[in-house]
């Protein structure tokens, strides 16, 4: 089976080298590196023309958003199994889309997903997101898998639909919460590390907290499934504790 990478992009130059190296250096063969770039005004698109060596699909144009962009490059990607790596993060191992791949074939699921570890500027491992099994129902309680681990069919889009660009923080919880708790994939936890993501982000700041905490609601309320009356402080306890992981 054909993966399709996809990396959004923009302005880049300092962290993108890294993740192209990350996803030259895989094991695995049968690769496309889908990158949506918004119209970088430094060289991230010469970097990437220069030193991506997998089969290459590149867009640059103005997009309306992260998740806009993402949605760009999941339309034009033509593997059969499709993962998002941002432009600052990095595959955890050199063989992880191997292991991946071969446990998508050996289980049958439409959806694997996995650990990943959250890292500095330094590249030192500062938290530890380690996932479980999923359970129906699961969501509602505060539990969801890391967004940068998911590895699924492209059909799982074709079927469901792309991103929610009405939610600017917590599109892809909304995504995750949609095709995990109304539909009947088959969805596996692989218990291995499969990302070293780099801390920050909107959604990781105090202003980016509460923005999502809201949109979280809509996501809920979109979905006709409504959350634990502690939802929020399950959630956040979880994420506390993975700093002491």
């Amino acid at each position: 089976m054909k993966i399709s990478i996809i990396t959004v992009c923009y302005n880049s130059s300092k962290t993108i080298l890294y993740t192209i190296k990350s996803v030259n250096d895989q094991s695995y063969k049968n690769i496309e590196h889908v990158f949506v770039d918004g119209l970088s005004i430094d060289n991230t698109l010469e970097l990437i023309k220069l030193n991506s060596k997998r089969n290459t699909k590149i867009i640059s144009e103005k997009d309306n958003s992260l998740y806009d962009a993402m949605n760009k490059g999941i339309k034009i990607a033509s593997g059969d199994i499709i993962a998002i790596l941002n432009s600052d993060d990095i595959f955890a191992s050199n063989d992880i889309i191997s292991k991946v791949m071969n446990f998508i074939n050996e289980t049958k699921s439409d959806i694997v997903y996995g650990n990943i570890n959250y890292v500095n500027k330094n590249g030192n491992i500062v938290r530890v997101w380690n996932s479980s099994s999923f359970k129906r129902g699961s969501f509602a309680s505060g539990w969801h898998p890391p967004h940068p681990s998911l590895f699924l069919k492209k059909s799982v889009y074709e079927c469901c639909g792309l991103f929610d660009l009405n939610l600017k923080i917590a599109s892809d919880f909304e995504f995750m919460l949609r095709i995990f708790e109304n539909y009947d994939f088959k969805i596996e936890f692989l218990d291995m590390f499969f990302v070293n993501m780099k801390t920050g982000g909107k959604s990781n700041s105090i202003i980016g907290i509460f923005k999502g905490m809201n949109e979280i609601k809509l996501a809920f309320k979109k979905n006709k499934i409504k959350p634990d009356k502690l939802y929020f402080l399950k959630r956040y306890l979880t994420k506390l504790m993975e700093y002491f992981k």
